[in-house]
């Protein structure tokens, strides 16, 4: 096959679709609220162990010193925090031993336990028997308690024999043994401790009080250095562990290690039984879904531990807290129905219902996580009794989650009980579901109606005698409805008339202000006094309940229906206040600006229409006194004539008193007049100098470090000057010195190359918005090989080296043709490519480094001699020999590789690199190994 075929075939090759991909482990550290996002996913990828895994890997890897020196892992605040991710994990699986043993090796688990034991606040250099448990905080006691357990659990399932593995490859051979031996140390130290261990459990059965374990929410608590008003160390911190229930599981570990020293102590024996007995009583105290877990997930039961199933509203219970929780696999909670079911086939009377309702706990479950209703459960629905729908409807409305139930779980919830409608025959168990609240709550009102229209028509097709199906949009007369239905009735419409009406009856039956009927009902400080001035109750409330809910559609980008409310509301208001008419012209231009925004972000490439540039513009130049102005509908109108390039009129026609006295408009001139004169003549760096000026500003003190309530270190803006027009905001930190320093990006020489200044600098907030910045312009274009080395770069100072070397290769091949032809060199620069061979030297990829190093504009040779010299190489070395094409570095490879000396000397003599060719023929001959080798990386790191 000729170079040039291979070529194509390594490009068709590399066209594979792509696969959804995984959340990285560095993600977690740029967004707090991402890890109870992803762990709250019913396949969540990476699994929770596999997370643990990655976090405590990335913590605990050595740094490498400017002198190449190897240290230790650093104790900075990167790593304390993948510590605490990990930790935080754990807690989100309720610290349970037995899933966390199938999932981690003993070393991993016993660096975890070891963090635990550490921010618990064990006291470190006493030993754990030495401790009095009954005076320690009570999740300092527990974290003793479980790590005991683990060592007592390790040092029996260590006794068990283990499957021996097959040989791999070499390297692979070293790191198995390298991680047996630490499992070997760490066993030796825990059979050593083995009787202290025993001797803590034995005293934590002493204790007569429930236990307290910590929950994601007390370690960032911790984290926040919140125990120093006590709240971590409280009785009430944490999840609650029932005495019954860990003695329970105290007890059967204790029972565990004397049935194994029973081989050698025949008394041991003795103490197992009275254990395995102890267990078996407190199993009749303790929730049953404990007891199910235990019996059904147990790989190795005792001899003395048979306990029967028993029945129990609790295993229903259970199911319905889980619904919420999510924590039981459905695997498991099936096979719990299945033994029930048996049962029920076996001649066991009285556990029909039990199945029934075991059956709707899964069904809901299933629909929450959309997945398909089970047949069991439609052949439910077929004659169902009223009793069974009303439970029905009670387990819907226990397993939304109280606080905020999620959009996914509002969304398969609502789907869930429209099913449930349409499944029923009985036209009374219909109305039952309709009328119910959570029904109101979760449907829209469209839905509502679209939905009993077709119940009223099958009404009529299955029994033309049967009684209508009744509205809940027909309002009845005052004296048969409550101020509390009319109430709710207020909170889910969204159609002004209907509002009005609702209002005008509930001022009929009670004189109080409806306005605060809703909690959630928001409208702009701003605007809170004009409103709260209105001296007509009705008219009041009316205007604050039609905002508020216009607000909250805008929120949800359901801009139809805050349309119709707003339009309503500025009608209302126009009668009486010239004000409120300006304040909801005003409102009503944001939402517009929005709603064009949305459909941009959506795809659309049709420009805003004229008149919505004109009322931008007229906004921009209004000046009317005592006006109650929101700054957000000020930022929001400069930023969309910057995204529509309106720069003539940001630079040319924008009056110059307007550029003066709004901060705002300031900016976008000059943030239009850099983009206008880009690229340009050195004249045109004055305005990029005045835009310099102004950023610096904004990014520089006063700012006060703060903690906020989840206790990361923010940096909150003051302003204190007319350019201080940064949003209010706490941003979180991933710390790192010198990023702004090594990242490189397009348009460098227009900016001054030095700042008078720079301690008066926020640094980190400069990084936290071009990290920021940076990725949301690639997910505009995705191709942008300037923008991708940028990012590259970030990752590459942030020490993510795999990301960052995808990222470069990324830009070498959108403009090279997946590496078709050759890479600019403007974009593979000397000091893009010694990052490159960075990232392959922090990944031990010494080949790919050494013929990385050909790529220099001189080559360097000092680097690829010693990275061929490597012993410890990740990459698939004699692979990428043939990439070489550098006599000296082959003539090098002759000395050092006497095994491959054959190859190398084939290669020495092909005809193309030989030294004497003109300089044309051996540069086509390095080419096209550079587009093979980039091709074969890409295949790699893509």
């Amino acid at each position: 096959m000729s170079a040039e075929a291979a070529d194509r075939v390594a490009a068709v090759g590399s066209s594979r679709p792509s696969t959804p991909l995984q959340t990285s482990w560095f993600e977690f550290l740029l967004d707090g609220s991402l890890l109870e996002k992803h762990l709250q996913k019913s396949n969540p990828d990476p699994l929770p162990v596999q997370l643990i895994i990655q976090f405590l890997e990335q913590a605990s890897k050595p740094s490498v010193n400017e002198q190449n020196q190897v240290q230790p892992p650093a104790d900075n605040r990167r790593n304390r925090t993948l510590k605490l991710l990990a930790l935080k994990v754990a807690a989100h699986m309720k610290w349970d031993l037995e899933v966390l043993e199938k999932g981690l090796t003993i070393p991993v688990l016993n660096m975890l336990l070891n963090e635990l034991l550490c921010v618990s606040k064990v006291p470190p250099g006493v030993k754990h028997v030495d401790l009095d448990l009954s005076t320690l905080p009570p999740t300092t006691a527990m974290a003793v308690i479980i790590y005991n357990r683990w060592a007592i659990r390790t040092i029996v399932l260590s006794s068990f024999p283990e499957k021996q593995t097959k040989p791999g490859p070499h390297q692979m051979n070293i790191i198995v043994q390298q991680e047996k031996e630490m499992t070997e140390n760490i066993l030796t130290v825990l059979k050593e401790q083995a009787a202290d261990s025993i001797s803590v459990l034995e005293g934590a059965l002493r204790l007569k009080k429930d236990f307290y374990v910590h929950t994601m929410r007390t370690l960032d608590l911790l984290a926040a250095d919140a125990a120093a008003n006590g709240e971590t160390e409280s009785s009430t911190a944490g999840l609650r562990i029932s005495t019954d229930e860990l003695h329970c599981q105290v007890h059967y570990d204790l029972g565990c290690i004397f049935f194994q020293q029973g081989c050698t102590d025949q008394p041991a024996f003795e103490k197992a039984r009275e254990h395995f007995r102890q267990t078996k009583e407190l199993f009749k105290k303790v929730d049953l879904l404990v007891y199910f877990i235990f019996i059904m997930g147990r790989t190795s039961p005792c001899p003395y531990l048979s306990v029967s199933l028993p029945l129990s509203q609790a295993v229903i219970e259970s199911f319905i807290k889980d619904n919420v929780t999510r924590s039981l696999p459905n695997h498991f909670r099936r096979s719990v129905l299945r033994e029930f079911m048996y049962k029920v086939q076996q001649g066991e009377a009285g556990l029909d219902e039990v199945c029934h309702k075991l059956c709707v706990c899964n069904a809901i479950r299933d629909a929450l996580e959309g997945d398909v209703l089970s047949v069991r459960f439609q052949q439910l629905l077929l004659k169902p009794s009223k009793r069974m729908v009303d439970f029905i409807l009670e387990v819907c409305t226990r397993s939304l989650e109280k606080d905020r139930p999620s959009e996914t779980s509002r969304r398969n919830m609502a789907n869930f009980m429209k099913t449930l409608c349409e499944s029923l025959e009985d036209l009374s168990l219909v109305f039952v579901v309709s009328s119910h609240k959570l029904f109101m709550e979760l449907l829209r009102e469209e839905e509502r109606k679209v939905l009993v229209e077709q119940m009223r028509k099958r009404s009529a097709t299955i029994n033309l005698s049967a009684k209508p199906l009744p509205s809940f949009y027909d309002i009845p007369a005052s004296a048969s409805v409550n101020i509390g239905q009319l109430e709710q009735q207020l909170i889910l419409s969204l159609e002004p008339r209907r509002i009005r009406q609702i209002l005008i009856e509930l001022h009929g039956m009670a004189e109080r202000p409806f306005w605060r009927v809703n909690s959630k009902w928001e409208v702009p400080p701003d605007y809170i006094n004009v409103i709260l001035s209105i001296k007509d109750n009705l008219t009041k409330d009316l205007v604050y309940i039609l905002m508020a809910k216009g607000l909250h559609c805008i929120s949800i980008k359901d801009f139809a229906h805050a349309r119709q409310l707003f339009s309503a509301c500025l009608e209302l208001v126009t009668e009486f206040s010239p004000k409120l008419r300006q304040v909801m012209l005003n409102e009503m231009l944001l939402l517009e600006v929005r709603a064009h925004e949305t459909m941009a972000a959506e795809g659309s490439k049709e420009r805003p229409p004229p008149d919505l540039v004109s009322r931008v513009r007229g906004y921009l130049e209004m000046r009317i006194h005592d006006l109650p102005l929101r700054q957000v509908v000020g930022e929001e109108c400069v930023a969309f004539m910057l995204n529509w390039r309106e720069n003539d009129y940001l630079t040319l026609q924008v009056p110059p008193s307007l550029v003066m006295n709004n901060p705002y408009i300031k900016l976008g001139q000059l943030l239009a007049s850099t983009c206008k004169e880009l690229p340009g003549p050195k004249e045109s760096r004055r305005t990029a100098k005045e835009l310099w000026d102004v950023v610096v500003q904004i990014c520089s003190m006063s700012i006060q470090h703060k903690r906020n309530s989840e206790g990361r270190v923010g940096l909150i803006k003051q302003r204190e000057s007319s350019m201080g027009i940064l949003k209010s905001k706490v941003c979180v930190f991933f710390p790192q010195d010198d990023i702004v320093n090594e990242v490189t990006a397009e348009h460098l020489s227009i900016w001054p190359s030095s700042l008078p200044n720079i301690q008066a600098v926020d640094v980190e907030a400069v990084a936290v918005t071009v990290k920021e910045l940076v990725s949301y312009a690639l997910t505009l274009n995705p191709n942008n090989q300037s923008w991708l080395i940028t990012q590259a770069d970030i990752y590459f100072v942030t020490n993510q080296y795999s990301a960052a070397l995808n990222l470069y290769l990324q830009a070498g091949a959108v403009c090279s043709d997946f590496f078709t032809k050759a890479v600019p060199p403007d974009v593979y620069t000397d000091q893009v490519l010694k990052r490159m061979i960075k990232c392959c030297s922090m990944m031990n990829c010494h080949t790919q480094v050494a013929v990385l190093c050909q790529f220099l504009r001189e080559v360097d040779y000092m680097t690829a001699f010693k990275a061929l010299q490597e012993q410890n190489s990740h990459d698939a070395m004699d692979s990428f020999y043939d990439y070489i094409w550098d006599v000296t570095i082959l003539e090098y490879l002759t000395r050092i590789l006497s095994y491959y000396l054959q190859f190398i000397i084939k290669a020495i003599g092909q005809t193309e690199l030989n030294t004497s060719n003109p300089e044309e023929v051996l540069q086509l001959a390095a080419q096209k190994r550079k587009k093979r080798f980039l091709q074969a990386m890409a295949k790699l790191y893509f």
